[in-house]
């Protein structure tokens, strides 16, 4: 079995595959950039054992990481628990992506492992969404990698929006309670405002990437508010909620020589 592992701002994201290359399951862990090899090694362990999943039947692991201080941690963490290192996504790993030469270096290995998972899985051209802590949009063509825009998360422009204005107040994300886009109450407008905003501004940014490319697209989408902000989009958005897990089994696959695909 692979387990992979992607530390990302705000979650870190487990996933173990089996043999023939199925996702057995899929964990979300709150990402705290203050804990301890040890600490790292028992939450995946207790995810381990919390699917029913026995550590001595992992045979390789994979981690991608966009939090420096910790790639070390869980590197160390891994290699604790399984016995040897993870391959880590970084430079030198083969991907299949003609990354353009100016962001080679700068790509985030969570966005690299995405971008493997959509080639393998969507027609090209793709213009893939990834709604995490920043929401980013990348638009690759065949195996290449043109590029992407990068712009707030939903949760960190809520953020931002109630502790820079002092009236308005800290909400939850929740769909607003009337289909209006006008709220009756300043949580309902902000809620609107957030959320129908949000999703205007991936409408709007696939519409320029078509429109630039001069055909149309295939459009996947991931990440954790990906579900509260599809539902408002008016194009049709596929939604892969695994993408980054997948993105990195092929990685393991193509560079330990075998050609399981999930």
């Amino acid at each position: 079995m692979v387990l992979a592992v992607d530390v990302g701002n705000s979650n870190t994201t487990v996933g173990l595959f089996d043999e023939a290359g199925e996702l057995k399951f899929r964990s979300t862990l709150e990402t705290f950039r203050g804990k301890t090899q040890d600490q790292c090694a028992i939450d995946l362990l207790g995810v381990l054992g919390l699917y029913g999943a026995d550590v001595r039947s992992v045979d390789g692991t994979i981690l991608s990481s966009v939090v420096p201080p910790l790639t070390a941690v869980y590197t160390n963490a891994l290699a604790r628990l399984i016995g040897s290192p993870p391959m880590v996504v970084g430079p030198g790993i083969k991907t299949g992506l003609n990354i353009r030469a100016e962001i080679h270096n700068q790509l985030g290995s969570d966005i690299v492992a995405s971008s493997v998972a959509a080639i393998a899985k969507y027609q090209s051209p793709i213009v893939m969404v990834d709604m995490g802590t920043a929401t980013s949009l990348s638009l690759i063509v065949g195996s290449v990698y043109e590029g992407c825009s990068i712009m707030p998360g939903l949760a960190l422009a809520l953020d931002a929006l109630s502790e820079r204005a002092a009236e308005l107040p800290s909400i939850s994300l929740e769909s607003p309670s009337t289909p209006s886009l006008l709220g009756r109450t300043t949580e309902e407008a902000m809620r609107s405002g957030v959320l129908y905003g949000h999703a205007s501004m991936v409408d709007g940014m696939v519409d320029r990437m078509e429109a630039q490319l001069g055909q149309p697209v295939t459009v996947v989408a991931t990440g954790g508010n990906a579900p509260c902000i599809l539902p408002y989009c008016k194009r049709t958005i596929q939604y892969d909620a695994d993408l980054v897990m997948t993105g990195l089994y092929l990685l393991y696959q193509k560079n330990t020589g075998k050609r399981r695909k999930p």
